[in-house]
């Protein structure tokens, strides 16, 4: 499929063709800008300049300057060697859009006048037939975003400068390796000509030849490919491949601007909850070469391992090879450290072996990066006949178990305080160190041995294509992407697998950085495996397996396991028990849990919860055992029968709640009310009534007349909620007894005091609650005088309607305590079904008409104010009411945020996003409003 977009974007990025050779422009002298807290572009600066020891931007300007742009110039800065450049800034991104995708006027003298004095350092000329200047193009964006967009290298070849260019290196081979590179990437991003074109030219060339490896090629093999591919271009686009370099700039910088609303990139900002508004930078620079000889490389390192948190230099690298080659998967890397070559058993020298005084370079400039950042950094290296240049640094992404680790052992070093320590790891992450390990214990057919790419483990269907993982995702099933390797691309595919293999690419490759940014478990370079997607399938000695075949990886040991093996969660401890109870020392945020069963409380106690925010009785009745009781009082045709058929569910609920109340202690029980309509317990279809009927010796009419009485349209605004305990306060009635009673009972047990609180769902008016509060009051009355004990309990309510947020203040003179039900409230509240919504929500949010899924982050803005106003006029009445959330938001990051802000005493989650809501608590107290790298 071919990509129009930039190509178009390229053609009608309109602004005055340039002359063919550029003259060097004066210009002014760069003043190092300080850092600021939030600096501003200079009007009508569209273009920063950096190299030669100075640069016109800083690390702080990274809204501006981009994540890449701003750590070049901060580089430069600190005299550390980085190929002159300038960076084309964000605005001109947004300009680009908001003006038909046409520039600035002032940006094309900019352009020419940087380009003039990337020139003055290098002692080159931008498209000088002699002494030429080559570029490379990449973008930028605030958000890291790896391989999502577009970059295109040896800017400036054409059929004149690819000689001196050969001149110059005295090698003619690298100087035609690097314009056959150049056009195939020139062609793919710029004018929409995919790669395979010339993978096709060049996989005939080597089989015409007998040749199996590229670097078998020489440079009159180039010369002949160089033909064919440009020959290919023109059959393709009906124009010659551009020779002019100044024409091959633009049509550059307006691609990359393209690229930032191409589909991957489209995909990957809506995963990560990156704002479209925030633009791309684009990065041109003076290019260095990797691929000059065996005394030339290309490498990426991280300053610590970004997988673990192991205070080591960790990373790989490629000899005679360029940027593109590492991370795509295309060669498997060498490791940079002799250490790391012995562990991975490799036989290809080590970086430090290799190239000791580059190796020695790059730990220098590791140290003095990570101490300068105080965070551990993601490195972009070249080294050209020798020489290490610097390209990039930025802070790197890392699993969530490398976050804790790192961000304890920063604390520890005192790079970073115990606070900072905290807003280092995104909470969201923390999901990943709940991810199953396999047991150590059962038995392992091992398939093939790859790199640990990205921990935990995963078990699914193989899948061979991004399509069939989300389409088989979308079906509830369970799958493992198998790719040769991955591309920006697969972006999608890759989010709907449990894990990742590919039989190629490194530690640093695209799927091993995207799938630790999601947290997914991944091998990469399990180079025994063969694929073959013709035939879907997989094979690995004499074993093979099919798509739809059961797999299972081991993201940790690199491991590739046939079939499904058996696993365990992970034991939460070290770093992760500093950094919560450091959290747990600066958040105001009491953290609960949604818990409704023995084994729900007792995993939410391990993760920390301070007490059970929701306990859903409900769920309760639909076990085999119970649900008979429910249909019984349903069927029921008067009040002394519903109360019969109760009395069977009396001891059942009295028995659940004296395990909660003992699992939790003195911790806080929320239990709310039954809620759901009835209809929900009866059998639906003619057979399921015929079969419930008779084993509960039933009228089957009778069942299913009944179930077509309670039917409703609309069941979510039914019958249901306060309104059965109104209307059956029999319900209510022995609701109430069970609690209370298993209250005194656990109390005699434990000796521990208990203060159940008892929640009344889908109140609207004040008059519904005191009608359901008389009734509670009256059993505990009953109850008290039947144990001789005196009761200590709390009525309250969930706010799940904006007319019961709009009355706050006169329901609050009964209830006791609120609880936000913040799913109806944002189902109410935009008149919107949650279950009905993804056929629209993802339009709204992609269109910016919603920044985000109101039913996963709150909508501050509307339900949130609804939430301002219940805490106003609440408190006003009764001023120390007890208020917390108990729906999903309560363990999303960014509703956490929300609810520290307008002072709600506590949130409730799922439990095993408890770690998650405490340290977004701990965040939110100490004023940061998002994530970190992790």
């Amino acid at each position: 499929m071919k990509k129009p977009a930039p190509r178009a974007a390229a053609k009608s990025a309109k602004i005055a063709k340039p002359a063919k050779t550029a003259k060097p422009a004066k210009t002014a002298k760069a003043k190092s800008a300080k850092p600021a807290a939030a600096p501003k572009a200079a009007k009508g600066k569209w273009v920063y300049a950096f190299g030669g020891g100075k640069a016109a931007g800083r690390s702080s300007m990274r809204n501006l300057l981009g994540g890449k742009g701003a750590g070049l110039a901060e580089m430069a800065h600190l005299g550390l060697p980085v190929p002159p450049g300038f960076t084309i800034t964000t605005e001109v991104c947004t300009y680009f859009y908001d003006h038909g995708k046409t520039y600035p006027k002032e940006l094309r003298a900019q352009v020419e006048a940087a380009l003039a004095e990337i020139g003055r350092i290098t002692k080159r000329k931008f498209g000088d037939a002699e002494n030429p200047l080559l570029v490379s193009v990449r973008s930028g964006g605030r958000a890291s975003m790896p391989g999502m967009m577009d970059t295109v290298l040896n800017l400036g070849l054409n059929d004149v400068t690819v000689n001196a260019l050969a001149e110059q290196a005295g090698d003619r081979r690298f100087a035609f390796d690097s314009y056959r590179r150049f056009i195939t990437m020139y062609s793919d991003v710029v004018l929409g000509i995919e790669h395979h074109h010339f993978e096709e030219i060049l996989d005939d060339h080597k089989d015409r030849n007998g040749y199996t490896l590229d670097t078998e090629l020489d440079a009159s093999d180039w010369s002949e490919v160089i033909a064919r591919y440009k020959e290919r271009v023109e059959e393709e686009s009906g124009k010659p491949f551009p020779q002019d370099p100044h024409d091959q700039l633009w049509g550059a910088i307006g691609a990359v601007f393209s690229s930032w609303m191409n589909q991957r990139a489209i995909t990957y900002r809506r995963l990560q909850s990156i704002p479209e508004s925030w633009g791309t930078a684009v990065n041109v620079q003076a290019m260095v070469f990797g691929n000059m000889g065996d005394d030339s490389a290309t490498g990426v390192a991280f300053t610590r391992n970004p997988s673990t948190g192991e205070n080591r230099l960790y990373g790989e690298f490629l000899i005679n090879a360029q940027g593109e080659d590492v991370v795509a998967g295309l060669r498997t890397p060498q490791e940079i450290t002799e250490d790391a070559r012995k562990e991975a058993g490799s036989n290809n020298p080590s970086m430090e072996s290799a190239m000791p005084e580059a190796f020695a370079e790059l730990k220098r400039i590791r140290a003095k990066l990570e101490k300068h950042y105080r965070d551990m950094q993601d490195l972009e290296f070249t080294v050209e006949q020798g020489k290490l240049w610097m390209l990039q640094t930025r802070n790197g992404k890392r699993t969530a178990q490398a976050a804790l680790r790192i961000a304890v052992e920063l604390a520890e070093e005192k790079l970073i305080t115990k606070d900072e320590a905290i807003t280092r790891v995104d909470p969201a992450a923390l999901d990943q160190l709940l991810h199953p390990t396999i047991d150590p214990n059962a038995e392992r057919k091992i398939l093939a041995t790859g790199l640990p790419a990205s921990p935990g483990a995963a078990c699914g269907e193989i899948v061979f294509s991004s399509e069939d993982a989300e389409a088989l995702k979308n079906q509830g099933r369970k799958v493992i992407l198998v790719r040769v390797e991955t591309s920006p691309e697969d972006i999608h595919g890759m989010h709907a697998a449990e894990g990742i293999l590919t039989t190629r690419g490194g530690m640093t490759s695209h799927a091993a950085v995207v799938a630790r940014g999601m947290g997914k478990p991944c091998v990469s370079g399990a180079g025994s495996l063969r694929v073959d997607y013709r035939a879907q399938t997989v094979t690995a000695g004499g074993t093979t397996m099919k798509k739809g075949e059961i797999l299972t990886i081991d993201g940790s040991t690199g491991q590739v396991l046939a079939g499904r093996v058996p696993m365990m969660q992970s034991a939460l401890a070290g770093e992760f028990v500093t950094v919560m109870k450091w959290a747990d020392g600066v958040r105001r945020l009491k953290v609960r849990a949604n818990a409704d069963t023995p084994a729900d409380a007792q995993a939410a106690v391990k993760f920390g919860a301070e007490g059970i925010g929701l306990c859903r009785t409900e769920h309760m009745f639909f076990d085999a055992d119970r649900i008979r009781a429910v249909r019984e009082m349903i069927l029921a045709d008067d009040e002394k029968s519903r109360r019969a058929a109760l009395a069977k569910l009396l001891p059942m609920q009295r028995d659940d709640f004296v395990e909660l109340f003992k699992i939790m202690g003195a911790r806080p029980v929320t239990i709310r009310l039954l809620d759901p309509p009835l209809h929900e317990f009866l059998p639906h279809t003619e057979e399921e009534i015929a079969e419930v009927a008779e084993a509960m010796g039933a009228d089957p009419k009778k069942l299913a007349d009944r179930a077509r009485e309670l039917h409703e349209f609309n069941p979510m605004l039914g019958f249901r909620g306060c309104r059965l305990a109104i209307a059956y306060p029999e319900i209510a009635e022995m609701q109430a007894r069970a609690i209370f009673e298993a209250a005194v009972e656990a109390e005699k047990a434990t000796g521990i005091a208990v203060t159940p609180e008892i929640m009344v769902p889908l109140i609207a008016s004040k008059a519904e609650l005191d009608l359901v509060k008389e009734r509670i009051d009256a059993m505990a009355k009953i109850v008290a005088g039947e144990t001789k004990t005196k009761l200590k309990y709390q009525v309250g309510t969930m706010i799940e309607l904006p007319r019961a947020a709009l009355m706050a203040g006169e329901i609050a003179e009964t209830a006791e305590f609120f609880s936000f039900g913040t799913n109806d409230l944002t189902q109410t509240a935009f008149g919107i079904s949650r279950d009905d919504a993804a056929s629209f929500l993802n339009i709204y949010t992609a269109r910016g008409i919603l920044p985000s899924d109101p039913f996963v982050s709150i909508d501050r803005e509307g339900v949130g104010e609804l939430i301002r106003i219940a805490t106003e006029r609440g408190r006003k009445v009764r001023k120390n009411l007890k208020l917390g959330i108990c729906g999903e938001h309560g363990g999303d990051p960014a509703s956490v945020a929300f609810c520290d802000e307008v002072g709600l005493d506590y949130v409730s989650c799922s439990p095993f996003r408890v770690p998650i809501a405490r340290l977004a608590a701990a965040q939110a107290a100490l004023g940061k409003r998002g994530g970190g790298e992790a």
